[in-house]
Order: structure tokens, then sequence, then C-alpha cells
């Protein structure tokens, strides 16, 4: 299904907006995260698949691969950390002035051993916070709902997480934790706002502007890259989508390109908050095997900046992100084979639908000159998961990327 957003305009990057979400906080972001062990010093791949871009019919197809990231396996990597330094920094504003190389590394342990944060998560969110708190010294809970695989609870725990599980689903796992902050004096560390809670999923927000900060850079280091026309972006609570589309906006102002929200079929709280016109819930049952994207209700304060520059929303069934892993794992003679988790693969499911669709591709403006970019938000962050769904272990798919870098080498 696909929505045309009303409310979507052309206009400059608001001031009120930039306010709470701008380039400056992300690039900061992305300093203070580069003093962590878990985030790889090198910038992520930005692949061309120029087979995959033939097929649909368009002038170029880029993946910004996220799956490299971090140890961690998802961009969640770059969120977590920083709203929890931050958070850190404004409960203790009356001390000196923390330093976030320090902050990271454990350096502050002793004063913080008395600190709890916590946060409900389908997995990689949960994984980052769990895995910032170890290396800053203080304790964690995280809240699972039912249908978080035992495989992404043990990835979780690994990080010496408290684990709390619920027999509800997402949005419930969010109450829960909630709760247990108010009655415990836990600080939740989420990336989904509601009434009375946005500082801490801004920050969140902001750590993902270091996604397209890189990609700025990186097309302006090679010049036969021209900008691109649309960007396809997960949908989830749409933190990652603000935090991305902001930030093009911004950088690009009135020819910043087509913004596409995707989302699960069952769990479209972003496309239902298009057709309402406000923040709103899902109108499925919510479970997917998009388990990042198995959200039930829109974040508000996501919503604020989506309302305003995203084109279209869109919606694929798990058979369509099934087959879009399947065919980014399988490579062509010109297309690296990629390992591209369930909900990493949504982006590209999504022009996969469209192309598939003339008059829908119409619609959003994708023609033989348009050039996309679409985020693969994570790698096999459930190994077993992805083996099954894609017929091939992530060490193969890698082995095989590894045989075709070589190849072109000696091309």
């Amino acid at each position: 299904m696909l929505i045309k957003n009303p409310q979507a305009s052309r206009r400059a990057y608001p001031d009120d907006l930039r306010a709470v979400m701008n380039i400056k906080s992300a690039q900061e972001s992305g300093i203070w995260l580069s003093h962590w062990n878990q985030i790889n010093r090198s910038v992520t791949p930005l692949w061309d698949l120029p087979d995959a871009a033939e097929a649909f019919g368009i002038a170029q197809l880029c993946l910004k691969d996220e799956s490299v990231r971090s140890p961690l396996g998802s961009f969640k990597a770059l969120g977590a950390p920083v709203a929890l330094m931050r958070l850190i920094a404004r409960l203790w504003s009356s001390e000196a002035m923390f330093d976030p190389r320090v902050l990271i590394n454990g350096g502050y342990s002793g004063l913080l051993e008395g600190l709890t944060v916590i946060s409900a998560t389908d997995g990689n969110h949960g994984k980052s916070l769990a895995a910032a708190a170890q290396a800053i010294g203080c304790r964690c809970v995280i809240v699972l709902h039912a249908n978080v695989s035992v495989e992404r609870e043990k990835s979780i725990a690994a990080y010496n997480a408290e684990i709390i599980r619920i027999s509800g689903n997402y949005d419930e796992s969010v109450e829960h934790a909630a709760h247990l902050a108010q009655t415990n004096g836990w600080h939740v560390v989420s990336d989904t706002s509601y009434e009375g809670y946005e500082a801490i999923p801004r920050d969140v927000m902001q750590g993902y502007g270091v996604i397209p900060d890189e990609v700025v850079a990186q097309l302006e280091s090679s010049p036969s890259k021209a900008p691109f026309t649309h960007v396809f972006l997960q949908g989830g609570v749409g933190g990652l989508a603000a935090g991305i589309a902001t930030y093009f906006w911004e950088h690009y102002g009135v020819q910043r390109p087509t913004f596409i929200v995707v989302e699960p079929q069952q769990a479209d709280c972003l496309y239902q908050s298009a057709i309402e016109g406000y923040a709103t819930t899902a109108t499925g049952s919510v479970d997917s095997v998009m388990a990042g994207l198995a959200c039930g209700e829109a974040s508000p304060l996501a919503w604020k900046f989506l309302e305003p520059c995203v084109d279209h929303f869109m919606t694929i069934s798990d058979d369509d992100a099934v087959k879009a892993m399947q065919t980014l794992a399988r490579g062509t003679e010109r297309d690296a084979p990629l390992v591209v988790g369930e909900s990493g693969a949504a982006g590209y499911a999504g022009v996969t639908v469209l192309a598939q669709n003339p008059e829908q591709a119409r619609e959003v403006g994708l023609t033989s000159e348009s050039r996309v970019l679409v985020i693969s938000t994570e790698g096999a962050t459930a190994p077993n998961t992805y083996s099954e769904l894609v017929g091939e272990s992530a060490q193969s798919v890698l082995a095989r990327q590894q045989e075709w870098l070589q190849g072109c080498a000696v091309r």
C-alpha cells in the first residue's frame, strides 16, 4: 500500500525544527562515538548496485551498509550510547564537564555505579544500550516482549543487562519499562517518545544523523555520483527516518530528495499517522519478521519531523522483506553479495515493490533518471533467523562477498 502525504512541502528546513534536530548535533554525536571501541573507525560502505538499478529501471541504486558499523551489528549502536552519555551529562550538570572519551571508556564508573537505566526493545536498541551501560559502568535493565526471540535475548544479556520478560507486545513493553522506572527511580533510555518524554528520544535520533553525515561526505568524494533523488527509509516508531531525513532536509534545503518511509503491513503506525494527520497506532497485529520495525505506535516527537517532509508512506509484506534479503545475499556480476537483516532489507524491498507497479512508481517519481538511496540498518543480528530466511549463513555470504571484491580487483 502507498499513500501520498499531503503535508509534505519543499520549503527550507524550519528554524523551530532546527532548534531541536540539526546537523551540528549530529556531527557532535559522531565525534563522541568515535571514542567508543564498539564503533568502527572507518565509515560504512556505500555500495553501488548497478544491476539492481537496471532491473528497477532507474539510473542508480546505492545501499548504505550499517551492518559493519559496529560489532553490535546495526545502526542502533549510534543512538543509545549518545543518549546515555547526554543523559549522564544532564544528571550531573553541577559536576565538572564530563569528557566523552573518558565517560564511554568507564572513567567515571565509580560515580555512576548507582545509576540504573532501562528500556524496552525489539533487540538492537536494547543490545546497544546494554553495551554502552557496560562500557560506562552503570546498571542496565531491558524489557522484552513476547515476540523477541531467545536468540536476541541472549545477545543482550551478554552485555550484563538484566532481562525482564512480559507477555504483551512492544508497546506494552514500553509502558512496563516506564512504570518500572517511575517505581524504582530508574531512567528510561528509549528511542520512542511519549507525553513528557522527548529529550532522550531526540538524542537517540541525533545519533542516527551520523549516517547521512557520512553519505554527504562520500558523495562529495565521489563526484560521479550525483545527489540522490529518492531516499527510502525504514519506519518503526520513526526515529531513524527522522534522524536521516532532517539532516538531508537541512543540508539540501528546498532541493532535498523525495523521502519514502517503508514499514510492515501489520505495523503501519506511520502510514496510519499520515492518514489521520497525527501520530497514531498501527491497525494490524504488529508482529513481523522485520523485528526492528514491529512497532504499534508512532513516536510523537519523530512525527513532528516526518509529517512536513516525508512525501510518501508505504507498507510491505514480510515476504517482500525476506525476498529482498535473499536477493541481496545472492549478488550479481556487478552487485556485491550483501548481508542484510530482516529490518535492514525494508528499503530495498520498498523499491522492488514500486518497480513492479509502474503506476505507483510514477506516483513517487521513479524514472530512468532517478538515483535512489536505501539504508541497510542491520546485518545478521539474529544469525540463526538469518540463515533460516536466506538459506545460507551470513559467514557464507560474506565469504562470497570477499571473492567478489577480489574479482573486481583483477578486472
